[in-house]
């Protein structure tokens, strides 16, 4: 798949192991084994990455090293695409959040910044200085290929034209798939948790206004896993995509401007406001959720047993119990049925479901309910629940009856691939590329890049 690809060449090696198996290997005698554009490729590149993927075990059929060298030429020349594009900006701001984030991994893996500083044999300040650049060369490949396959969308008819001409060898297998629905119990918060979590967000915004870095905080602290490694910076979005007391926070900022506390579904958050575009904005913010009391967390447990013995004992339905009881405002009009975010689908394979669903959905008959267990909802807060299986189908070739939603993903990342390597082709005819003779019988999957 597409996203497959993108990570197989923008993070194989360009993280790590420049750094990790520099300090662990005689230093290469280094020359110019390519050039693209007027970006160099240089042989410690490609030694130095062969070395990694070997010591991870990684095997390959064909030379490994001709395949790291691929991908180098492959990231270089969207380099020297991105270099023209002066829609494509990288800020200090955010080659500083990525810089935090890796030396936050170092750190977690070797151990304090003095044992990272002994590890690699030079300071913090000097592993950042030479991680500056290559941060840059990567945050704008990303960008670049990102605007390449952008625009690339499908329809129901190419979705249906490429099934019906797939040989009957290449229609791919759907794996066994299960519909549920749920119930849930949220606990309630004290006023106590409450009030901590309220003073520490205030005392995180006294200390940005006093001069402290957001994103470093929020790197800390946040507890929105999706936001938090980034520095706790999203996407441009609209008033619609967000909870309602946040956008309502959000867009009344200023650029630059912290907010004051604020109470959504997940959590408590403050925020600040980076950019604004139209009717869209682009901030940051550090999310915590107040810690549920345990007595709290018992009297939920109280409840939904109650409630699971009322639905078993047919005292009420499942229907009615979901749209009464339910804590998940997202499914209790609708029975409790569990729909995907990323597809909109109600039908699940195993591993797409929530590991604290999918333990207990193994051993469920169809119309079965379960006991109550402990998970978390959609908003990562705890909440008890009851699941009841609806539907499970067995393992299959696909057909656009029941998988049409499978087959449009999996053709949407065709149609990105073949968008992509189309692009390949174009630049590189029209890029300057030079590749040393010693890589002459390089088996590349792209032929044209031996002019």
């Amino acid at each position: 798949m597409f996203k497959h690809l993108i990570r197989s060449f923008l993070l194989s090696g360009i993280i790590l192991s420049s750094l990790f198996v520099a300090k662990a290997q005689d230093k290469v005698v280094d020359q110019i084994v390519a050039i693209v554009g007027s970006n160099p490729i240089l042989k410690s590149d490609i030694e130095q990455q062969a070395i990694d993927a070997q010591a991870q075990g990684q095997t390959t059929e064909g030379d490994l090293k001709c395949e790291i060298l691929e991908k180098l030429l492959e990231q270089k020349l969207l380099l020297a695409e991105a270099e023209l594009d002066t829609n494509i900006v990288i800020t200090d701001n955010q080659i500083n959040q990525n810089m935090d984030r890796r030396m936050k991994y170092f750190i977690e893996n070797i151990g304090s910044e003095k044992e990272v500083e002994k590890y690699f044999k030079k300071s913090i300040n000097q592993l950042k200085s030479e991680m500056g650049e290559m941060i840059k060369e990567q945050l704008k490949t990303e960008q670049m290929q990102q605007k390449i396959v952008k625009n690339v969308t499908t329809t129901p008819s190419e979705v249906r034209t490429y099934f019906k001409q797939l040989p009957k060898d290449k229609i791919p297998t759907i794996g066994s798939q299960m519909e549920y629905e749920q119930i849930t119990v949220l606990p309630l918060i004290t006023e106590e948790q409450d009030m901590e979590v309220k003073a520490k967000l205030r005392e995180f915004k006294r200390r940005v206004e006093a001069g402290e870095n957001f994103a470093t905080l929020a790197v800390l602290y946040s507890e929105d896993p999706g936001s938090a490694r980034n520095g706790g910076e999203m996407d441009y979005v609209g008033r619609a995509m967000l909870d309602p007391a946040f956008a309502t926070e959000a867009f009344n900022l200023k650029v630059g401007q912290v907010s004051k506390v604020v109470k959504s579904e997940f959590g408590y958050h403050i925020i600040q406001l980076i950019d604004k575009k139209g009717e869209k904005i682009k901030c940051r913010h550090i999310l915590i959720r107040p810690k549920i009391d345990p007595i709290e967390l018992g009297k939920a447990k109280i409840r939904i047993d109650s409630l699971t013995t009322f639905i078993k004992n047919k005292s009420i339905s499942w229907e009615q119990a979901a749209y009464l009881y339910s804590s998940d405002k997202s499914t209790r009009n609708n029975g409790g049925l569990v729909t995907s975010q990323k597809t909109g689908s109600s039908k699940f394979q195993m591993d797409e479901l929530d590991p604290d669903v999918s333990k207990i959905i193994t051993n469920l008959k169809v119309g079965e309910i379960a006991e109550p267990f402990l998970g978390l909802d959609d908003k990562q807060r705890q909440v008890y629940k009851i699941i009841k299986l609806v539907s499970r189908t067995s393992a299959h070739p696909a057909n656009l009856q029941e998988d049409y939603q499978r087959m449009s993903e999996i053709f949407l990342d065709k149609k990105k691939e073949d968008t992509y390597r189309a692009w390949l082709a174009k630049q590189q005819s029209k890029t300057y590329i030079h590749i040393d003779e010693i890589y002459v019988n390089c088996n590349f999957k792209l032929k044209s890049w031996k002019k």
